[in-house]
């Protein structure tokens, strides 16, 4: 699966590595509906983390469309409360 950070560039995930990511994902979804800033920084940080620790960069050059766009890290509560909702940025 191919994860895209906005601002940084594409990683080659697992497609095992779903799971984690959904589960951070939910974890994002709560924050923002309970607007608790603090929370959702630390739960997108491990967001982040995850995806650059566990994925293989994917050359710039190389043209790949991605399955899951991540917003930039700097991305404010409210701009992240559009996206992490419902059933947030990865459904299921």
């Amino acid at each position: 699966m191919i994860v895209r950070i906005a601002t940084e560039g594409q990683y080659e995930l697992l497609e095992s590595d779903a799971e984690v990511l959904n589960e951070l994902d939910d974890q994002a979804v709560k924050a923002c509906e309970a607007g608790d800033e603090q929370q959702f920084r630390e739960v997108y940080a491990r967001l982040l983390q995850f995806v650059r620790e566990n994925g293989a960069s994917v050359d710039a050059g190389r043209l790949a469309p991605s399955e899951l766009i991540l917003p930039p890290p700097d991305v404010s509560l409210a701009e992240a409360a559009r996206g992490f909702s419902g059933e947030g940025l990865i459904p299921g």
